[in-house]
């Protein structure tokens, strides 16, 4: 799992039958310090209720697509939650 934030949303005319229904949002992958980590990426909203400035935890590969009720689902990464709160606690060295 990783974290992100989401910076956007897609609007699909044409998509795979797999996504229909599903919410499409882009997403900035982040570090443990919440700063930006590689580029964007899309993921489905599978928990149906993350929305732009969002901190949300991820899941890649088929991971992703678990939480829907679908066998197949053509996905790369997929939301799994919403972040009320983060904190690292600084390990003593």
């Amino acid at each position: 799992m990783f974290i992100g934030k989401v910076i956007g949303n897609v609007v699909c005319t044409q998509k795979d039958e797999s996504l229909q229904g599903l919410k499409l949002l882009v997403i900035q992958p982040l570090n443990d310090k919440l700063t930006p980590k590689g580029k964007p990426i899309i993921a489905i909203d599978t928990i149906r209720q993350a929305g732009e400035g969002d901190l949300v935890y991820l899941a890649k590969s088929k991971e992703s697509s678990l939480p829907l009720t679908k066998e197949l689902t053509a996905s790369d990464a997929g939301i799994l939650g919403i972040i009320e709160h983060y904190n690292i606690k600084k390990l003593e060295e």
